[in-house]
């Protein structure tokens, strides 16, 4: 398939794309909010709320900007690598639960990205607030796990 013309149809059939998509893709992350299609032999995931959609974003830009470091970039123009990407995405949001959780360990799963982004916000009031400091060793130590071997 033409690259070009799937994305072109992707975006068509998906206008509220989910932007912790990779981390549910990857079947690590579920959200209450999240509704997964099928188009041709992909999958994708759109988000049903454009409110909760929007706080996500948000939350996303400002956990990109403050992980800049951690991932040992100056500064973030356009898309991260699919591996920096997934490491801001799941290992933010694993760092994000054990740190609201107050749990020693990070859980293998996030359990809902829309409440974890709510619960936090709801804590913390602003993004500025909220401590991302003490998610950065999840996002430097995240590892996505291995591609599954086809037979």
């Amino acid at each position: 398939m033409d690259e070009d013309l799937y994305r072109q149809t992707y975006h068509q059939v998906n206008q509220r794309r989910c932007v912790f998509e990779k981390s549910i893709l990857s079947r690590r992350s579920a959200c209450n909010r999240a509704k997964r299609f099928r188009l041709a032999d992909r999958e994708g995931v759109s988000c049903i709320s454009p409110a909760d959609q929007e706080r996500c974003r948000l939350f996303l830009d400002y956990l990109r900007q403050q992980a800049r470091f951690a991932l040992g970039l100056t500064g973030i123009e356009g898309q991260l690598p699919f591996n920096k990407e997934i490491k801001v995405q799941t290992g933010g949001l694993l760092g994000l639960q054990q740190m609201l959780d107050d749990a020693k360990q990070p859980a293998e799963q996030v359990r809902d990205v829309n409440e974890l982004v709510r619960e936090a916000l709801d804590r913390y009031e602003r993004l500025e607030d909220i401590p991302f400091q003490r998610l950065m060793p999840s996002i430097v130590s995240f590892r996505p796990r291995e591609p599954r071997k086809r037979r």
